[in-house]
């Protein structure tokens, strides 16, 4: 019995019929690969926007009361708010010493226009004036050290940094960008206050107004941890 081939003879032709198909498959396989969508990035953080900042800085003015020295208390409503002293109600006698608020709003010439976000930052925790402190990171807390200046010129003693210092960077930064961006200019020149030769650099001592950063927990006056 004769065996008989099954399907048709493979001839020349239907080898480079294959060829040609797989010639022109494999690449369109390949872009149909490429083509696949790519997985998405992970989400942004959101971004800190002016607008945001200088909203949590306007909280922190109204909640620490610096209206109530400044001018015009928590009502950003007020015609002179945070325009210093205007009134004998608003001096400080402090000994022999009469200080008075100075004016906190953006205005060049007579508040805190001239002076950088950096500068009020610099005031806030590290008490210095502004006007007499470059625009500078400051990089210590002792006289001397660092570009810290061996001979401080520190704000009135009225000034409450010595607590605002212990703020975190981002609180004191908001505060700064509120009283240079989010507050109108009020132009109203407040006379110089009256202070001690050294600038109050007697007076702002650890044993009195503690250090910065806070002693570790528990202090001498401070119970043990539950």
């Amino acid at each position: 019995m004769t065996g008989r081939s099954i399907g048709r003879p493979i001839t020349a032709r239907s080898v480079l019929s294959v060829l040609v198909v797989t010639a022109i498959a494999a690449p369109v396989a390949a872009l149909a690969i490429r083509a696949e969508p790519a997985a998405p990035p992970p989400a942004a953080a959101p971004a800190d926007t002016s607008l945001e900042r200088i909203l949590r800085g306007r909280q922190l003015v109204a909640t620490h009361g610096c209206g109530d020295c400044h001018g015009g208390y928590s009502n950003p409503n007020a015609p002179h708010y945070l325009a210093g002293a205007m009134t004998p109600e608003q001096e400080f006698q402090i000994g022999p010493f009469k200080v008075l608020p100075r004016n906190i709003t953006p205005d060049n010439a007579t508040g805190i226009g001239r002076f950088t976000e950096r500068q009020i930052f610099n005031a806030l925790r590290y008490g210095l004036r502004p006007g007499e402190t470059p625009d500078v990171e400051i990089t210590s807390h002792t006289p001397g050290e660092g570009n810290f200046p061996a001979n401080p010129k520190y704000l009135a003693v009225p000034m409450p940094w010595p607590a605002f210092r212990h703020l975190t960077d981002q609180h004191l930064q908001d505060i700064a960008a509120y009283l240079k961006r989010g507050v109108r200019p009020v132009t109203h020149r407040v006379p110089d206050s009256e202070g001690p030769p050294d600038f109050w650099a007697g007076e702002y001592t650890a044993e009195k107004y503690g250090t910065y950063p806070l002693p570790e927990f528990p202090a001498a006056q401070e119970p043990a941890a539950p």
